[in-house]
């Protein structure tokens, strides 16, 4: 195991399935005194090994890998090891995924597109021990249960489940292929379709998969 070297110099791991995303949060914490990044990883899988071999003072996730699942990871992450800090870095709606990620146990969640400074102090945030959401965010969370954001947009009415698989559906993956991601029969995730397409009042598969890819591409 990486024994960490100058304990003044927090160590970041950076969770993304896009290279070039990596490589920008990379700039940018290699500017900043006192932060550096350890390792990258683009999967479940490799966050483990990434977790357990570099031993990061923090972990940045994306919600969207590509093989797995950010929330999943963030769960797992946070029973295996209770005191890492764990910000969220995502393109999707804070409205509807800010508060299943606290309860998920990240102590942050801040939006991609938010100014390399936001996200500085959001690192350094969670770094102090301390919960980071952004102004939007924190409003989100004081709507009542069940009421989305975006609009009132049908999306926040979905379980952390169907969220996953909407996700999947978005990015193209058969039943079978999300079954497999999610460690689920074929039945389960096609059952969780049909919730899926109750919920937002989409009749057919067909407009299941028109949405997905819709909202998918629009976060």
């Amino acid at each position: 195991m990486t024994v960490p070297g100058n304990p003044a110099v927090k160590r970041v791991l950076l969770v993304d399935d896009h290279p070039i995303v990596r490589q920008g949060l990379a700039r940018i914490i290699a500017n900043e005194p006192g932060l550096e990044v350890c390792g990258e990883a683009e999967t479940v899988r490799g966050a483990r090994r990434a977790v357990r071999s570099r031993v990061p003072d923090v972990v940045v996730v994306d919600l969207s890998l590509k093989e797995g699942d950010g929330i999943e990871l963030v769960k797992e992450l946070r029973a295996h090891y209770p005191a890492l800090p764990l910000l969220v870095l995502s393109m999707h709606d804070e409205a509807v995924y800010a508060g299943r990620l606290l309860a998920a146990g990240a102590n942050g969640y801040i939006m991609k597109h938010a100014a390399s400074e936001q996200f500085i102090a959001a690192l350094r945030s969670v770094l102090g021990g301390a919960t980071y959401l952004s102004e939007a965010g924190r409003a989100a969370l004081g709507r009542p249960a069940g009421q989305a954001g975006s609009g009132g947009s049908a999306v926040g009415s979905l379980s952390n489940r169907e969220l996953q698989i909407l996700q999947m559906v978005g990015r193209g993956l058969s039943s079978r292929q999300a079954a497999e991601a999610l460690n689920l029969s074929v039945k389960t995730v096609e059952a969780h379709r049909l919730r899926i397409k109750r919920k937002l009042k989409l009749r057919t598969g067909a407009q299941l998969v028109q949405f997905a890819a819709n909202w998918v591409a629009g976060q």
